[in-house]
């Protein structure tokens, strides 16, 4: 590193519901994608801070006109509590990382962003918008491409981001992935969410519970195939506390990822040339907080037999495998693939 312009890369992985960060320094940091303002001065008085960001905003919803800017994948526009909502998060994640003004002012920070698909193909000038007076130079890619570079399955292998908002598909052919080679479906961990809510208002009357709680549910229970334990909760049925088997409609809600996933997965292997898809077939790699639902890498797997049979894993640290990636590219990546941000 030059003593005279030292540099400092930077892997961000920019996601609906998480966001991570990983530096050339060895710091990794997670927070969640979350940024509220205070609704009031009485909200104003007890938080004692003009902005909440990840879990806390999350914590203290209540008290907040809570933005999560990044829904379905995309970058909201035509809200300037949105556009702040990432400048926010990404102020936060450097700020954890050790990146405040004055390191910004003394190093050249080259970073490499992964955000979903659909925000790279709609909302890329924004994304350069919201990364200016962060970092100099910028890289943006596709979560489930910075997930394969970190993990250098760069040659017949498919990456499958499944996140929050979005499950991103990536074939990778030993060169940057193109339009054709990738896939991006709305069934995801926030649909799962839904599912889960309407099977729990059908079941059962009078439910009163939030989508966040049912996120939580989801996060703690979920599971594909057999349930390890019955899921049970506690929630108010017109205002009693009632305990609650939720088994059968956490299952049905995570199970029905499992049919539109197999079929993309299917449909992306059916475009490649025939001569590589068994060896495809045998390297699909899960990566995205929803990823770890357990039973799903195995019934994506029993979904390959009629065609040959392969081999399905997950990517072994969803929280920072993207960042990771993000960072990995970050240091490879030559002079000419660099975009110059102006101050």
């Amino acid at each position: 590193m030059s003593k005279e312009s030292p540099e400092l890369f930077v892997g961000i992985d920019l996601g609906t519901s998480r966001s991570s960060i990983s530096t050339s320094e060895g710091q990794r940091h997670m927070i969640e994608s979350y940024v509220g303002w205070p609704v009031d001065m009485v909200a104003r008085k007890i938080l004692k801070t003009p902005v909440v960001v990840g879990r806390d905003a999350l914590a203290n919803r209540s008290m907040l006109e809570l933005h999560r800017p990044l829904e379905r994948g995309l970058l909201k526009e035509g809200s300037d509590k949105d556009q702040q909502a990432v400048r926010q998060l990404l102020l936060h994640l450097m700020q954890l990382a050790g990146i405040d003004e004055e390191r910004r002012n003394g190093h050249k920070i080259r970073a490499v962003v992964g955000v979903p698909a659909e925000a790279l193909r709609v909302n890329r000038q924004h994304l350069r918008d919201a990364m200016r007076g962060f970092v100099d130079n910028l890289i943006i890619v596709s979560e489930p491409f910075a997930v394969a570079y970190g993990l250098e399955a760069l040659l017949h292998a498919m990456v499958i981001d499944i996140g929050a908002g979005t499950t991103d598909f990536c074939a990778m052919r030993g060169r940057y992935p193109t339009e054709e080679d990738q896939r991006t479906l709305l069934n995801a961990g926030d649909w799962i969410d839904e599912q889960l809510m309407t099977h729990l208002r059908e079941h059962h009357e009078g439910i009163n519970v939030s989508i966040h709680t049912v996120r939580q549910w989801k996060e703690e229970s979920s599971f594909i195939g057999s349930a390890r334990k019955p899921v049970k909760v506690t929630v108010p049925i017109d205002g009693k506390p009632t305990d609650l088997d939720i088994t059968a409609e956490m299952k049905a809600a995570c199970e029905a990822l499992v049919p539109p996933v197999a079929e993309t997965m299917i449909d992306l292997i059916a475009a490649t040339e025939p001569e590589y898809q068994d060896e495809l077939r045998q390297n699909i790699i899960l990566a995205g907080g929803s990823s770890v639902i357990p039973g799903l890498a195995e019934a994506l797997q029993a979904s390959l037999k009629e065609y040959g049979g392969g081999h399905v894993q997950t990517a072994g640290d969803p929280v920072f495998v993207g960042s990771d990636g993000g960072l990995a590219l970050a240091k490879d990546a030559p002079a000419s693939d660099w975009e110059k941000l102006p101050a």
